[in-house]
This record gives C-alpha cells, structure tokens and sequence, in this order.
C-alpha cells in the first residue's frame, strides 16, 4: 500500500494528479516540489499536496511513489539524480509525452532488484495551458493512461508491489490503462496528439500573418475557427520537448499530411474532394 506519494514538478498534470488522488480516497501523504515556489503554493492552496519540500531529492527519498512531471528533458536529469539516491524499496514514474528516450533511461537506470523501480507513463489528457491554477481532479476522467513497461526489466518484490499499486491508483483516477511498446507509443502520439497541435500552431500562425489584425476575425470564424485553433494556444516550452524527442515520427506525420493537403487542393473541383469527405466522414463514426 502507498503512503506516501512525492509530485515533483506541480504543473497541470502535477497537480491535477494530487487532486484525483484525493477526490478519489488516496489516504496517504503527498508531498510536492515545484522549480517555481508559486507554483508549489497554488498546489498547496488547491489541497493537491500536503506540503512542499524544498530539495525534490530528499522529498524523494521519503516517499514510496516518486511522480515526474516536468518536461521530458528534466524528467531524463531527475531520472539520473535519482537513480543514485534510490533503492528497491522506491518507485520512479512518470507523465512524459513522449517515451523512448525515457524507456531506454529507466532500462539503464532502474529496474533491477537493487535498483528502484521505474514505471514509464503518458496519461492522454491536459489542456491547452499548463500551470498548477489550472488543475483538474477530473482531467484523467475516461481517458487513457499508457504505460511502456518492459516484461524484461526485473523489479524488486516492493518496487513490483508499488508499480501495481499505481496502476490501481490510476485506475481510481477513472483512466484505462493500456501497455504499449514504447517506440509504437512514440509513433502513434505522433499521429493522435501531435499532429494535431502543430497543424492547431501553424494554422494560428498563418491567420495571425494574414489576418490577425482585423478585429472582427473571431466573430467571422465562429465555433468551427475557435476549435480548430484552441490548441494554437499552448506555449513553446510545453512542445519543445516533445519535437526534439520524437522528431523523426512528427516529420513523418506532418509529410503525410503536406501531401494530403497537396491532394485536396488540386482536386477542389473533381470527385476526389468528395472521396476526402466520406473518408473524414468515416474516421468521425468509428
């Protein structure tokens, strides 16, 4: 059984994490660390965490349950840091986006009966913003919560014991869980979530370059512009990440989608426009 649960990184997911526990019975401890101290203190103040800790390395030694959510290329430095400072009696876990660099990290790192144990895992929800104000304790309600575990790996008996724990306590959360390879993980989010937000960011772009200055572009576009432009506005620094470690999948994607977009615009006047509509129409049933 957990008792006791450390987040480090109090963000959106972060702290959205602390929350469902809680809504959801989690009896134990949690404790937080964030880089920003207001963000640490927004989680705090929402009950998403009991109490904050100044060095994430000490607050990880005191739990059982150790919750990356920081960006990817953080996660691999905390995942170096911990790895020294742990033993088999801890379990490392994640929310990256993206998750080969990260499987391959916990295979060299963790996972072993005299290492700690590590469970890499991408809960499929977030919003458009991030940040511990916009925390949600229903944010992983219905949605899909992948793992890329490795049935090589050999955890010891408690790391093994708290890995399927969390998994009950994601569960709790209302996700369904599902295990994947790791580098099919990486190409099929290219395909489900990032394609999506880089075509939403070019799209914004091209509408601020062509047409962002006419104030009345928001009331033209109506529901159909505000969602196909919602995801416009997720910040850099929550992507960057994400496109340098799954460049080669996301290249491939918006490829396939530069000669879609090719196709439908030299055949606007014949019947293949039409052939386009019945295969989106098709996706959209399914």
């Amino acid at each position: 059984m957990i008792e006791r649960i450390a987040i480090l990184g109090t963000g959106l997911l972060g702290t959205s994490v602390g929350l469902a526990l809680r809504a959801n019975g989690f009896s134990g401890e949690i404790v937080g660390w964030n880089r920003s101290a207001d963000g640490a203190q927004t989680a705090l103040a929402m009950g998403a965490i009991d109490s904050i800790d100044a060095d994430p390395l000490q607050a990880s030694r005191a739990s059982q349950v150790i919750l990356l959510a920081v960006p990817i290329y953080s996660t691999l430095d905390y995942m170096e840091q911990l790895s020294g400072v742990l033993g088999p009696e801890h379990l490392v876990t994640d929310v990256g986006s993206t998750k080969a660099h990260i499987t391959a990290a916990a295979g060299k790192l963790f996972n072993t009966p005299e290492h700690a144990g590590f469970l890499p895992g991408h809960p499929m929800a977030g919003k458009e913003r991030g940040g511990a104000a916009l925390g949600d304790a229903k944010l992983f309600r219905g949605a899909v919560w992948l793992f890329t575990d490795d049935p090589k790996w050999h955890r010891s008996p408690a790391s093994a014991t708290l890995a399927e724990n969390w998994r009950q306590c994601v569960a709790s959360m209302g996700s369904k869980t599902i295990d994947i390879d790791a580098t099919r993980h990486d190409k099929l989010v290219a395909w489900v979530s990032h394609l999506p937000q880089f075509v939403a960011t070019a799209l914004s772009a091209l509408l601020e370059d062509e047409v962002g200055e006419a104030p009345e572009l928001k009331d033209v576009g109506g529901r159909g512009l505000r969602e196909m432009t919602r995801l416009g506005a997720s910040p850099y620094s929550m992507w960057r990440d994400i496109a340098l470690t799954n460049t080669d999948a996301v290249e491939a994607a918006l490829f396939a989608l530069e000669q879609r977009l090719a196709y439908i615009r030299e055949n606007l006047r014949t019947p293949g426009l039409r052939d386009e509509f019945e295969r989106a129409n098709h996706f959209r049933r399914e």
